[in-house]
């Protein structure tokens, strides 16, 4: 199959397009930075921008006819929603949100026309349940996988699948936006929150990109994969939990766990 991958020039990105090549796959690998693909083994590297229309317009006639499309590309940054910049904000969803749509726009015509075609969104555990300090861009991700279950119904009737992955704790690769100015009346609450990466992977941190990436090939060549995939231990206990237990209860259970108190 030849398969499109936004952001790939680091972490999850270039970890599919790695594992995807390894597979057989044509990979067209793409990132805002077109310098960032230098070193991967795939067919063609090309410049893409997903909040900017000419940008992907320009990479999709390019790339040529696409069997799969990897929405990987995403920009993070931690912030309490009180005072997080506005702008920030909807440059976050431009890239996490609204970039996934706007490239489908471009595909799904022929691909509705060919009956075929594999959508995968890169989404988050975020995507499911908001933490504090983390709300632009949980709520970037909680929309991402509205729109895919949308779609998921509108074009799987076309022969198109649609799949949403959710990595837990991954190692970090993501561009990150520049983190506004820590309101002192939150002061105690990035204090209690440092400590969250070993609270919830343990010792031995966070696990690498590889571990999406495989999960991303499976859902590529899989035609029986479910619409959500989570991926990492992390990923299944907290989404695993929050599909069981009412709000009280789940937050009462993930406070304990994590021994918080804000």
């Amino acid at each position: 199959m030849r398969v499109l991958i936004t952001g790939a020039g680091r972490a999850i990105g270039a970890a599919t397009a790695g594992e995807l090549t390894r597979a057989g796959h044509e990979v067209v690998a793409t990132a805002r930075d077109v310098s960032l693909l230098a070193d991967l083994d795939v067919a063609q590297r090309l410049t893409l921008d997903v909040t900017d229309d000419n940008s992907v317009r320009s990479a999709v006639e390019a790339a040529g006819e696409i069997d799969a499309i990897v929405n990987n590309a995403a920009t993070h940054g931690q912030g309490t929603l009180e005072d997080y910049p506005l702008d920030r904000l909807r440059e976050m969803f431009e890239t996490n949100t609204i970039g996934p749509i706007r490239i489908l726009q471009h595909l799904l015509p022929s691909w509705r026309a060919r009956g075929s075609g594999v959508i995968v969104n890169i989404s988050s555990v975020q995507g499911r349940v908001a933490s504090p300090l983390e709300g632009a861009y949980s709520g970037s991700k909680f929309a991402l996988e509205a729109f895919s279950e949308a779609l998921h119904y509108e074009v799987r009737h076309f022969g198109i699948r649609t799949v949403i992955i959710q990595p837990g704790f991954i190692a970090p690769g993501m561009k990150p936006l520049p983190q506004p100015e820590r309101h002192e009346a939150y002061e105690g609450l990035w204090e209690e929150w440092a400590s969250l990466d070993t609270k919830v992977t343990g010792p031995n941190g966070r696990p690498g990109p590889e571990l999406v990436a495989r999960a991303v090939v499976r859902a590529i060549e899989d035609e029986t994969t479910p619409l959500r995939v989570p991926v990492g231990d992390d990923a299944h206990l907290i989404l695993g939990a929050r599909a069981q237990l009412d709000d009280t209860t789940f937050e009462a259970t993930m406070r304990r766990t994590l021994d918080v108190s804000w």
